[in-house]
């Protein structure tokens, strides 16, 4: 039997994947019709097959080694839409490089909102894509502020890697570690780069041991910087032992030379200490360490890049991104230390088997399995980036939202660039696209229909902040309902609600910058007016002992009556409790046929929607049914779910409820003289310092504040500090409030009860 030759091989498995206009992706019986036209039949084997099969494999995986999906993360201000803007001219995507603040009337490529550019912030994640050495990069930048925590949160969700930014002078901050532990939680390897060395008072040994000490990071510099501050010239690599400079108006020639001489001592005891921290995780390298072998570059290379896809070590790189230095060896970074898509293991729930875990392989022969994780209202209608786990997706294919069972045409297909979209006629594994024209909720999962796979969704933080707002013309409703409406569904921890007794919109979310910019979005983007309500705490409400409850409702006004009598008990639930409601039932027998039993706990649950003390929702709260009674005729769901609602007001307050309210975790960074003063007023507000440290000429203190007491905190500190303080809060957990607080609270609350 002839064989093909090696060409003829490569052409059949080029007809048979290769994503082009004049070969479309085709069934393989086509394929083979095509082929038969091609070659004689005569010439085919099983051998040949497998290996046309194995060469598709193998095309295949190449392509997906050359990929990368990276995230830049860090606290605010450290520098990584600036970092994004330097790496997405290096590698060509733009020619000419804009500052993050736009005085140039331009502003970064990836701030492209008129709002972020103004404020210097970033607010909403942008997604790009560029090629570096041959490799593709698809880049999420997102923000630092804690207040758009979610945009993190989504795009840790669905990337392989990240890059955590630190400041050189500023080192691990509160945000840091927030977004570190969020790295953790979606276990996505990182690599860090310390920026901003040009700056006065740069320090990248004091950040690294930081990295340790707070983020508990098992790191080495990769990198030493040559000079610091207005004397950084360049960076030396321990990993290949050469000096790099970087040339050029923008820094975009790399000039490699020999260690300079006066370096040589403190680049070979770095060199040392990184190979002994690598191989403390890696067993290949510590074998040759321990056996006084010599290691090449090679070898480390291959050690770093092991243990920083295993999650245990994180290399250091340095630089400026500002001052144009050391982005291009970071870039070289991300491709030879971070992983490609087929280097880690994603999970998906068969929903045909009780969500059994089936972990993906990310080969795009497999059936589609795609995460839409996040959504934005385009000018062409709703925009759904997608994250494809396995297989191909296609312009005009048919794909089935497995949330809600409905079958959708792909209409269009985009790469992203910030703003910008370029149309693309498929997508495979491992990429990151959107789609338009598609209606879904942020986390849904799309499949080609042949499998019932969902992927697990992502952490949701809940609201710790409400504002009421309402339209100042009444003409501009259906505008301001379109408003709230898009930005819910694009913002998860965006929530908007009907205040039942006052009829006011309320609107929650992670803080003041949070609702602030989406009030100046709905007055920009639909040029509606909103008035403005003073900040609502979004207090809550528990139990703190056991209370029996017994009620009988029975209402008899000719014709059917109502009858329902439930019997049991409420309870505060264990602390560390993963719900916040729990209902049982323990009847034995039939007191209440079970058909009622549904309408029981909806009763509960609605009555737990408002607490007697202030009218906030009651938390942390089992209710268990051990009795009851129902009428053959005049029983019915409403009677029961009436007795419920009734059975729980007159037991709460026998049950000793307490208001919890939400207390956050402040930051404050504040010159040394003013610590007193900031200090005392931390006091005054409730609030209790937990920690307090000194950095240079500035005191670092940590405190858990009520929220309820740090309205307008920003312009008070300014006013401490002489706008020198700065400071930074998350939500970190509802606590109960003392009695005089709650006293004052239910009064308030009973007062405008009244007044209504």
């Amino acid at each position: 039997m002839a064989r093909f030759p090696r060409s003829s091989s490569r052409l059949l498995y080029t007809l048979y994947s290769s994503p082009s206009k004049t070969t479309p992706y085709s069934s393989p019986s086509s394929t083979a019709s095509l082929l038969l036209g091609t070659f004689h039949l005569r010439q085919f084997s099983a051998g040949n097959l497998a290996r046309v099969k194995d060469d598709k494999e193998l095309w295949w995986k190449e392509s997906m080694d050359k990929v990368r999906n990276i995230g830049i993360s860090a606290h605010i201000d450290s520098g990584k839409t600036t970092l994004t803007e330097r790496v997405l001219y290096y590698t060509g995507k733009i020619h000419e490089i804009h500052e993050v603040r736009g005085r140039d009337g331009v502003g970064a490529k990836m701030d492209s909102m008129d709002l972020e550019r103004e404020k210097g912030i970033t607010i909403q994640s942008a997604a790009t894509y560029c090629t570096w050495n041959g490799y593709q990069i698809n880049i999420i930048d997102t923000p630092g502020h804690v207040d758009f925590t979610i945009e993190v949160e989504r795009a840790l969700r669905v990337l392989d890697g990240a890059i955590l930014v630190l400041c050189s002078v500023g080192g691990v901050q509160s945000q840091s570690i927030t977004v570190d532990r969020q790295m953790r939680r979606y276990e996505v390897p990182r690599v860090a780069f310390i920026n901003k060395l040009d700056r006065m008072g740069a320090d990248p040994w004091k950040v690294l041991n930081q990295a340790r000490s707070k983020l508990r990071h098992h790191s080495a510099a990769i990198q030493v910087p040559i000079g610091l501050e207005d004397d950084f010239k360049g960076l030396v690599d321990l990993v290949q032992s050469k000096a790099y400079y970087f040339h050029g108006s923008n820094g975009e020639k790399v000039v490699a030379e020999e260690v300079p001489a006066d370096m040589v001592a403190l680049v070979s005891e770095k060199r040392r200490e990184l190979i002994e921290m690598v191989s403390e995780v890696d067993d290949k390298l510590a074998e040759a360490f321990l056996n006084d072998e010599p290691i090449s570059s090679a070898d480390l290379e291959g050690a770093i890049r092991r243990a920083t896809i295993a999650r245990r070590f994180v290399p250091v790189f340095m630089g400026s991104a500002f001052k144009n230095k050391g982005v291009q060896p970071l870039l070289n970074g991300v491709l030879s230390y971070l992983p490609c898509p087929t280097e880690v293991s994603n999970h998906a729930l068969d929903q045909t088997k009780s969500e059994e875990k089936v972990v993906l392989d990310g080969s795009p022969d497999g059936p589609l399995v795609a995460l839409a994780f996040k959504l934005e209202e385009g000018r062409f209608g709703q925009l759904t980036y997608l994250r494809i786990y396995e297989g191909v997706i296609r312009k005009g294919d048919f794909i089935i939202n497995i949330n809600t069972g409905k079958k959708i045409k792909v209409p269009r297909l985009v790469r992203m660039h910030s703003n910008e979209m370029e149309d693309i006629q498929e997508a495979h594994a491992g990429q990151i696209v959107a789609v338009f024209g598609v209606d879904c909720a942020s986390g849904d999962t799309f499949t080609d229909g042949s499998v019932r796979y969902t992927m697990t969704s992502m952490n949701v933080p809940e609201p710790v902040m409400s504002l009421a707002v309402q339209p100042v013309s009444k003409d501009s409703g259906g505008q301001f309902s379109k408003a709230l409406n898009r930005f819910q569904r694009e913002d998860p921890t965006f929530r908007v609600g009907l205040d039942p007794e006052s009829g006011q919109t309320i609107i929650s979310g992670m803080g003041e910058l949070h609702l602030d910019i989406y009030v100046e979005r709905i007055r920009r983007e639909y040029k509606v007016d909103a008035t403005v309500g003073k900040p609502r705490v979004n207090f809550r409400e528990t139990v703190t002992q056991r209370a029996e409850f017994d009620y009988l409702h029975k209402k008899q006004s000719g014709g059917q009556g109502q009858y329902g009598r439930v019997i049991g008990y409420i309870e505060p639930l264990p602390e560390g409790s993963p719900t916040k409601f729990e209902f049982e039932n323990m009847i034995v027998g039939q007191a209440i046929p079970s058909n009622f039993v549904p309408a029981i706990e909806k009763g509960f649950k609605e009555a737990a929607n408002s607490g007697s003390l202030i009218g906030h929702p009651v938390e942390n709260l089992r209710i268990v049914l051990t009795d009851g009674a129902a009428h053959a005729v005049d029983s019915s769901e409403l009677a029961f779910k009436l007795a419920s609602i009734y059975a729980f007001r007159q037991c709460y307050t026998a049950a000793k409820p307490v208001i919890l309210e939400p207390v956050m975790l402040v930051e404050l960074k504040v010159p040394t003289e003013f610590q007193g003063a900031v200090a005392g007023d931390i006091n005054k507000r409730k609030g209790v310092i937990v920690g307090n440290d000194q950095e240079g000429d500035d005191s670092i203190i940590t405190a858990h504040v009520p929220l309820n007491n740090m309205f307008g905190y920003s312009t008070a500190l300014r006013s401490m500090t002489q706008g020198k303080g700065e400071f930074t809060m998350e939500y970190k957990e509802h606590s109960s409030v003392s009695n005089d607080v709650q006293t004052q609270l239910v009064n308030s609350y009973k007062g405008t009860k009244a007044a209504e």
